[in-house]
């Protein structure tokens, strides 16, 4: 099994993502993207020296409240965390497939989880 891995998830997929990277040893970093759950979840604390990025629209639907909530307490309580809130009110506005697409925040997502990546140690 690979060691050191970026658990990556989208909406629904940030559960495992998330679970994994938290509670997974040898997690390299984790993005979120449209969604964030609270560590009590998954049983524990996030994991020292484990870089997280979270992404989400402020007036999502879909994350007011919880996710909006957990992303907050995440960035808040976990050293280097990165919480982007992006204008606008879209949940999947990185799926170009999608009629929610929001070109210029998902160049913006791209962007940031490239450098992201870049900086990993």
């Amino acid at each position: 099994m690979p060691n050191e891995l970026v658990y990556a998830g989208f909406s629904l997929g940030v559960l495992p993502a998330q679970m994994l990277a938290q509670a997974r040893p040898g997690a390299k970093g984790a993005l979120l993207l449209h969604a964030a759950i609270p560590t009590s979840e998954f049983g524990g604390s996030w994991p020292q020296g484990v870089p997280l990025q979270i992404h989400m629209m402020e007036a999502d639907e879909w994350a007011r409240g919880g996710d909006l909530d957990a992303a907050h307490q995440l960035a808040e309580t976990i050293e280097g965390a990165e919480l982007f809130l992006y204008p606008g009110d879209r949940h999947l506005f990185a799926d170009n497939s999608l009629p929610g697409y929001d070109e210029s925040a998902a160049t913006l997502l791209k962007q940031r989880v490239l450098s992201f990546l870049d900086n990993l140690e």
